[in-house]
């Protein structure tokens, strides 16, 4: 499962948990603006940071480090001579890369392998300018160094395409990892949730499709493929085979995603459910209208609504409304076993971005990180654009251990976790500020982008300084609204009263609906005689 390494620039601190990710893959041609999109949520109980790392160039005897815990040196890969600069999981050219983990056949991690995925995304941004290019430099140095990890999806995309390439290691001892890539065709969508999605695939069409040479022939040695029986090959069914519990934990994101980008299809929830003869969705969608930044961030802001596995919804909201379920996700009562349900959106995302990348612009403008903390139904997408040379100090600091107005991560976190206690009520303060902040980005994003080209032509340094004190300025006042918000909760939920504009206090207590469940469970504790009214509520209107 994923494990992310304070060397990937991500963590300050790691607590030896699973994380689970997911990623929105946008095609140039079912973007409206027609920018290459992707998305990723990663999710797990750590504090990220913000990173970035300049370009550099590296003699012939220079090498790249690969540290363990503790820092003890793992391996040395050697360096090539130009790295190109990166923040976060975008580059200087535009080039930005996700991820899903997948645990599927467990026994093909191969621990003598070097590389972890985390690594070959750091290197791949650090040495490739374009998808294909990208897909070259990860796929060869686990041919020639190993691969160490589980199975693993990545996005992929640069300004003109974007691809999805999902690969497995060949057990202990083994050479190279098993992989097929596949190019998002214009016009479509992508997603993946932990779990597997590229079926079958062209075996002649190397525009579209690329895999190792030995991805079909190590199924059939392992015996997981027999083409005499099995029908054409898959490779999501051979090395990460469906489940009733992966397809509830993963693919239920998948097609969550997939209903709201394209409801004209009527995707059945039968799959998902594990329904006899079901049939898995699609690996790729067009979506009913062409996306923009804002219906891609609302994707990943899902926890079902409107269907009938909304969060929002039964006793298990609570009072209020809330879409989190906290852990364990699978728990057990009286011998049988249970699950809550998964959402895209879930309090234990450490970080989320969208990223964009726009071919019509120079690529120190076209490439923007849009970069969110916490939970990312209540948190709030900040632009960075990839030519910055300068972070947030609210972004790069803190630790989970000791919480901090001064770190970016845990002002979001607050906000996330006390609005559980009143949830849809102050859900709807959250929304406010972060749609009133989110939609002035965008709105001024044409603006940045005219000011920033011209600059471009005649000063160039000046361009990046002028897009450096942007995206630092507006990240350090979204982590300032955030910590005033989180006071302003504090005052106006204050022991659960509610308060006015004039700060009077009003009683707003539980919806009929969860009185009626409480009556329930108890028909005859609550119920008041007459004359046995309480003083107390007619102290307050």
């Amino acid at each position: 499962m994923l494990k992310i390494l304070k060397s990937f620039g991500l963590l300050s601190a790691f607590i030896n948990v699973t994380f689970a990710c997911t990623s929105i893959l946008v095609s140039k041609g079912a973007s409206a603006d027609g920018s290459v999109m992707i998305t990723y949520a990663c999710d797990g109980e750590f504090h990220p940071q913000l990173s970035r790392e300049a370009a550099a160039d590296w003699g012939p005897t220079d090498s790249l480090e690969l540290r363990a815990w503790g820092g003890k040196v793992r391996g040395k890969i050697p360096r090539v001579p130009h790295t190109y600069a990166k923040v976060g999981l975008i580059n200087e050219h535009q080039l930005a890369i996700g991820e899903t983990t997948f645990s599927g056949r467990e026994e093909l991690e191969n621990p003598d392998g070097l590389l972890h995925y985390w690594e070959l995304m750091n290197i791949a941004l650090r040495r490739a300018k374009t998808a294909r290019e990208a897909i070259k430099v990860i796929t060869d140095l686990v041919e020639e160094y190993g691969y160490r990890s589980t199975g693993e999806s990545f996005s992929i995309a640069d300004k003109n395409e974007v691809w999805i390439l999902e690969m497995i290691g060949p057990g202990q001892g083994g050479i190279g990892a098993l992989w097929v890539a596949m190019k998002v065709p214009e016009g479509t969508i992508c997603a993946h949730a932990n779990k597997a999605v590229i079926g079958e695939f062209p075996l002649k069409d190397p525009k579209n499709c690329l895999y190792s040479k030995n991805v079909i022939e190590f199924a059939i040695k392992k015996g997981y493929y027999d083409p005499k029986t099995d029908g054409p090959f898959r490779f999501n069914d051979v090395y990460c085979p469906p489940t009733p519990s992966n397809r509830r934990y993963a693919s239920a994101r998948v097609w969550s995603i997939f209903r709201r980008a394209a409801p004209s299809l009527d995707l059945s929830s039968d799959y998902h459910r594990s329904v006899e003869g079901a049939k898995d969705y699609p690996l790729f969608v067009r979506p009913d209208k062409k996306l923009t930044l804002q219906d891609v961030i609302a994707l990943m802001r899902d926890h079902y609504e409107e269907t009938e596995f909304d969060m929002r919804q039964g006793i298990d909201a609570g009072p209020y409304g809330n879409p989190n379920r906290w852990r364990p996700i699978e728990w057990e009562v009286d011998g049988e076993k249970y699950a809550w349900e998964r959402p895209v959106s879930t309090q234990q995302t450490g970080f989320s971005m969208v990223t964009q990348s726009r071919s019509w612009l120079p690529d120190p403008i076209g490439g923007v990180l849009w970069y969110g903390l916490d939970e990312t139904y209540t948190s709030c997408y900040a632009p960075f654009y990839c030519c910055i040379n300068e972070l947030p100090e609210s972004y790069t600091t803190g630790n989970i251990h000791e919480f901090s107005w001064e770190s970016a991560w845990w002002a979001f976190n607050f906000v996330s976790n006390f609005a559980t206690i009143k949830y849809n009520y102050m859900v709807e303060d959250i929304k406010a500020v972060q749609q009133k902040l989110e939609s002035d980005f965008m709105a001024l994003q044409p603006v940045v982008d005219h000011t920033a080209e011209a600059l471009y032509k005649s000063e160039p340094q000046l361009m990046v300084q002028y897009l450096t004190d942007y995206s630092v300025m507006h990240a350090e006042n979204v982590v300032k609204k955030w910590g005033d918000l989180g006071r302003y909760l504090i005052v106006k939920y204050n022991d659960g009263y509610v308060k006015d504009e004039s700060g009077h206090i009003h009683e707003q207590g539980y919806s009929r609906d969860w009185l009626h469940k409480v009556l329930q469970s108890c028909p005859r504790q609550y119920k008041l005689l007459k004359g046995n009214e309480n003083p107390e509520s007619k102290l307050i209107d």
